[in-house]
């Protein structure tokens, strides 16, 4: 506002020889900011500089200079601060050097709109990236530009599509109990016990291949999930904690599999309470490549079991997801059993009690023994 003798209290004004009028003002820094464009008229030019003047102020002034930094910086220094899992990270960097940087790294964290985000988006669909890339890597720059955001480097996230963060994932196969018994019969003996404790326990293969003999309690036919390993682009083993808290627990076992895990432990898994309970035939921790290869073909036991060829052995985790629901559990219950994690706050720290996951398990047992000996039947007529 300018005062009585017609001078601006707060920055100043000038024509350029183009015609056209510039804002500028000095920052407590002792810094020259410009508006980030020159103006038709100096009322135009003045009322900026009241505007910016207000926002000083009422605390709600965004540095101009400082969204100055490259996205391409500024998303690196964002993945290298976070703490990740190494898995995560190689995720991460992968998505921002294949789909983010090429197209928006030279850009400034200030010139990241809207319509350049919806451009660059539009882009990654042409270039013939699926729809399950085009979701997380718009994730990804969300999640770096909420942080820019709160370090007061932008206004608004500029990330701004409805949707364009969920995956449209398809329905993953689930297998009956015969068929579970029929993979586990159309693998090497070895791993039997390996395929039905990822049915009927829900692990995910990290956890079942981390799985020492000290974390399995015969006599209550308890499974404790302290430790998981991540085996990464490069061929590391990384043993480590579970990704949440969440994955923490203690899982109870149908006991229609208590046979087979017991014979495995005395045939496969003797020794003191650091023996890893599933190992490859020289007793080396299981990798999913050394799997494949002694089972001689993933591909060729799930069609020996009758199952369809996109069957994976993560879907024995969906499957045991599914029995445990069909044996009575609560969404609840199946949180607590199958290590999820939930965005509600209510639901976080809630978990399933002792008592309650053996009687789930006890159920999924009768319903599975049950469908046995009528497949049994069946084969006898």
């Amino acid at each position: 506002m300018p005062n009585r003798e017609g001078h601006r209290r707060f920055g100043n004004v000038r024509q350029r020889t183009s015609g056209r009028w510039q804002a500028r003002y000095l920052g407590r820094d002792g810094l020259m900011r410009s508006a980030p464009t020159t103006f038709e008229s100096k009322r135009a030019a003045e009322r900026w500089l009241s505007i910016a003047e207000g926002e000083i102020a009422r605390g709600e002034w965004i540095d101009p200079l400082a969204g100055n930094m490259t996205l391409r910086v500024f998303g690196a220094e964002w993945i290298t601060d976070r703490q990740l899992s190494s898995r995560t990270r190689e995720l991460y960097e992968g998505l921002f050097r294949l789909h983010v940087d090429p197209y928006l790294g030279i850009l400034s964290i200030g010139e990241v709109s809207p319509s350049r985000v919806r451009a660059w988006r539009t882009a990654l669909a042409d270039d013939g990236r699926s729809a399950t890339t085009l979701a997380k890597a718009y994730r990804l720059l969300r999640a770096i530009m909420n942080t820019a955001l709160d370090d007061e480097l932008i206004r608004r996230n500029p990330c701004r599509i409805a949707g364009a963060g969920q995956e449209a994932t398809s329905e993953r196969p689930v297998a009956t109990v015969a068929q579970v018994f029929a993979l586990a019969d159309a693998v090497p003996h070895r791993f039997r016990a390996l395929i039905l404790c990822a049915a009927f326990t829900g692990l995910r293969w990290g956890e079942l291949v981390a799985m020492r003999r000290s974390n399995l309690d015969m006599s209550t036919m308890d499974l404790r999930v302290p430790r998981r390993t991540a085996e990464l682009n490069d061929g590391t083993l990384e043993d480590g904690p579970p990704k949440s808290a969440a994955g923490f627990r203690t899982v109870s076992i149908p006991k229609i599999i208590e046979r087979d895990l017991r014979r495995h432990l005395r045939q496969h898994a003797e020794g003191g309470p650091d023996t890893l309970i599933f190992t490859g035939a020289k007793g080396a921790q299981l990798r999913r490549s050394n799997f494949r290869r002694a089972i001689g073909g993933w591909a060729e036991a799930v069609e020996n079991a009758g199952l369809p060829a996109e069957f994976h052995f993560h879907d024995l985790r969906h499957t045991g997801n599914n029995l445990a629901a069909a044996a009575g559990a609560s969404t609840r219950e199946l949180m607590h059993r199958m290590g999820h994690g939930s965005m509600r706050a209510a639901l976080i720290y809630q978990h399933a009690t002792r008592d309650r996951d053996r009687e789930i398990a006890a159920a999924m047992s009768k319903r599975a023994q049950a469908e046995v000996r009528r497949n049994r039947s069946k084969a006898k007529r």
